[in-house]
């Protein structure tokens, strides 16, 4: 699945800089992620940077964006065009 970023966002500006893919952006109100970038950091860390560095707890897993461990690999693969 790819993450989302909840209303409880408070854009303290901490999770954009950590996305290895660049998939966290200003939104018109709070911080969003876009699911075609997120892979919940597979490939890159163990975790998601964004939810280790998240002050108040505000991003779930994306019920509208669900994908297992492979499809995330393989979304880095091309996200990287490794292979």
């Amino acid at each position: 699945m790819a993450l989302m970023i909840t209303d409880e966002c408070i854009n303290c500006d901490v999770c954009e800089p950590v996305c290895p893919n660049n998939a966290i952006y200003q939104g018109a109100a709070i911080y969003e992620i876009d699911p075609k970038l997120c892979t919940e950091c597979v490939g890159h860390f163990d975790t998601p940077q964004c939810v280790s560095v998240c002050p108040v707890d505000c991003i779930p897993l994306n019920p509208e964006h669900v994908e297992t461990k492979e499809q995330l690999m393989e979304k880095y693969k091309q996200l990287t065009e490794k292979s």
